[in-house]
């Protein structure tokens, strides 16, 4: 197969969750623009991204660096094709987020509540009920739901969180409309044991449902669980631009596993992602210069190889 940046051609594929202008930005202390978030957004769809988690519809006094959802949905270039998604935690949100015209709506519901609380302010029952109300209010709209199952892994306040939890969340979300559900390592605890012991377990109840993962390279150990959760047949993985990210209600949480960093691990795997090797790298150290630090990623530092 021949090789180009954007994978080989003829490569399976795998799709990348852009999710920089949201995850990536919302533990930063430097407060990016509407109009450098705008511009994160376009570039990164310039580069291949077709999906990218753009905003948040939450509090902006609780989360600052999320302020201005309305403005950048009205902002971002709609013409290529890309499909923007809007965070949600509650009702509020969801009807926000249906306003601003976003193609699809995510609600994260943990697997623990001890994060739940601290996080969304409700337990996990409650986000479940929660989650059904806004299903409800989704019918008729056309907008797809997807959810993320975040602290499957392990919880900063919780500690261990076994399978069958995370089993029994999965389930009870499966019930809903949602046509994707994302396993998300939070605070990067986890190892490929872990991915592949999850995956097949949410797969078994939840089988309508495409699942999607979501990994933090807290331990360094984000792009080995990467790659487990690709050969368990994972063809949806979150990523991160340079490498940026981290939860603001969880402590010591760090970076996302890096677009370009996971981009140059599957394309020299054989697989194919769409996404342009170098425009990423770019694009991780443009975050970099903006934010005023020295992205994660090792791309940018490396090179891509070949030359």
């Amino acid at each position: 197969m021949a090789a180009d940046d954007r994978g080989p051609e003829g490569g399976e594929q795998v799709e990348i969750v852009e999710v920089g202008p949201r995850d990536g930005l919302q533990n930063e202390s430097t407060v990016l623009s509407v109009e450098d978030r705008i511009r994160l957004i376009d570039r990164a769809v310039s580069a291949g991204v077709r999906r990218i988690e753009a905003v948040s519809f939450v509090n902006p006094k609780r989360v600052p660096q999320m302020a201005g959802a309305e403005e950048i949905m009205a902002g971002v270039d709609r013409g290529a094709g890309a499909s923007f998604i809007g965070l949600a935690l509650n009702r509020r949100g969801l009807d926000r987020a249906l306003a601003a015209g976003v193609s699809e709506i995510n609600v994260a519901v943990p697997a623990t509540d001890g994060f739940s609380v601290r996080n969304q302010g409700a337990t996990v029952d409650e986000m479940l009920d929660s989650l059904a109300d806004m299903d409800r209010a989704l019918e008729g709209t056309g907008v797809p739901l997807s959810v993320t199952i975040s602290t499957a892994f392990g919880c900063p306040f919780d500690g261990e969180v076994s399978t069958e939890r995370v089993r029994e969340v999965a389930r009870r979300v499966a019930d809903t409309s949602a046509v994707e559900i994302a396993l998300a390592d939070t605070i990067g605890v986890g190892v490929p044991f872990q991915v592949r012991e999850l995956t097949r377990a949410v797969g078994e109840v939840a089988p309508g449902q495409t699942l999607r993962c979501h990994f933090h390279n807290t331990r360094n150990t984000g792009y080995a669980n990467a790659l487990a959760a690709v050969e368990e047949g994972v063809r949806v993985l979150d990523s991160s631009l340079g490498g940026f990210g981290g939860c603001p209600f969880a402590p010591a949480a760090t970076g996302n596993i890096a677009t370009e960093d996971l981009l140059y691990l599957l394309h020299r795997s054989g697989m194919r992602t769409g996404i342009g090797l170098s425009e990423a790298a770019a694009l991780g150290d443009w975050m970099g210069e903006r934010l005023g630090k020295t992205p994660p990623a090792y791309l940018g530092r490396a090179g891509g190889f070949p030359a």
